[in-house]
């Protein structure tokens, strides 16, 4: 009786931890599952064959956010904030710069034993010289990384990339209070991308580009204009890779973002951080009060933060090229603005570009 009683006990202890061991252990595998078919589509992109689009249904979405991201990327925050011995910097950061292709003579301080965390390490910053902001352009790459899709916005759909839309209100979440950002109002009848366009004859467009780990993760300003409010949105942390984006449909709208909107000389202008697994931490370098991958915000909820105060009746006025924030590792800019029909981009879909580079003009 006594030894079935001792063997009893640590069974149903089993029995209650089982169901979390089993969801984190079925979502680890698949997404390493879904790593694999990554790799298989960027050999196909090497041989110059377009993949064809397949979605995740429902099932998939659900199975892959029950991945504790958030928690994962907390952790691993932490990590990289923890100091290196002088001896194991060097490498640690070698491994990292072989493995994503890292160019560090580009770099400010090229001494790999001058970076005590890997923090550091990723917010590294760049020479003066080696990002030329071009001045013949209206708008500029604000990071280093892939173009993923651009072009105008169409029936309140964006493409996150070819043929995977998400919509563009979900993305951006309600209208702001148009005396905020000092724009004419819309007729309350209009679609939510007509209320976003001020001035007749304009048009909506958007850019996706996508930072890789191996990227200068600091991102900056795309043009002139005014920040006048900022929205946050908790959320999930999935990969945001193109394969993944090109998996998921409103991949986007489900991971947690921050939504900068103000206006430039033609109206409306956004630009939307995107975090992203392992990414619990981005950085707006003038808002002070904001704290992304924060436990105390869950999914589902948003929080607005208003530049426009009785002191301050113009928000933030940025420059272009001028330093924005960043990111804790790689992850994507969404930029969406109004400008007139005769503006283009100057890009191909796929083609990597550095800050400073030129996005499009008039």
């Amino acid at each position: 009786t006594d030894r079935k009683r001792l063997h009893t006990a640590p069974v149903g202890q089993v029995f209650r931890l089982r169901p979390f061991h089993v969801l984190v252990a079925t979502g680890g595998g698949y997404a390493g599952y879904r790593k694999y078919e990554d790799y298989k589509l960027e050999q196909l992109e090497k041989r110059g064959i377009e993949a064809p689009v397949k979605l995740a249904s429902e099932w998939e979405v659900a199975l892959y956010k029950s991945v504790p991201t958030r928690l994962l990327s907390r952790a691993w925050g932490r990590l990289n904030q923890v100091e290196l011995p002088t001896w194991l910097r060097k490498p640690v950061y070698s491994l990292y710069i072989w493995t994503f292709g890292v160019n560090m003579k580009e770099a400010a301080v090229e001494d790999l034993h001058h970076y005590r965390n890997l923090s550091e390490f990723f917010r590294r910053k760049l020479k003066p010289q080696a990002r030329p902001v071009c001045c013949l352009h209206s708008v500029i790459s604000p990071s280093d990384g892939k173009i993923l899709n651009f072009g105008q916005v169409k029936n309140c759909e964006v493409e996150q990339v070819k043929g995977v839309t998400y919509s563009l209100e979900s993305f951006l979440g309600p209208r702001v209070c148009t005396e905020e950002l000092h724009f004419s109002q819309a007729p309350p009848g209009n679609s939510f991308q007509q209320q976003l366009v001020t001035k007749e004859g304009n048009e909506l467009y958007h850019c996706v580009i996508y930072l890789a780990p191996g990227d200068y993760h600091c991102f900056h300003s795309p043009t002139d204009w005014r920040v006048s409010h900022r929205r946050h949105f908790p959320g999930s942390l999935m990969s945001v890779n193109p394969g993944v984006a090109r998996w998921i449909k409103e991949l986007f709208c489900h991971n947690e973002r921050v939504v900068l909107t103000g206006d430039w000389k033609h109206g409306f202008f956004s630009l939307t951080a995107v975090g992203a697994t392992n990414v619990g931490s981005i950085r707006i370098y003038f808002d002070r009060d904001l704290h992304t991958n924060s436990p105390r915000y869950s999914k589902g909820s948003y929080n607005d933060f208003s530049f426009i105060s009785n002191n301050n009746k113009e928000g933030i006025p940025m420059r272009k090229g001028e330093h924005l924030g960043e990111f804790n590792l790689g992850s994507t800019i969404v930029l969406i603005f109004e400008a007139p029909k005769d503006f283009k981009f100057h890009l191909k879909a796929g083609q990597k570009i550095r800050f400073g580079e030129a996005l499009g003009s008039l």
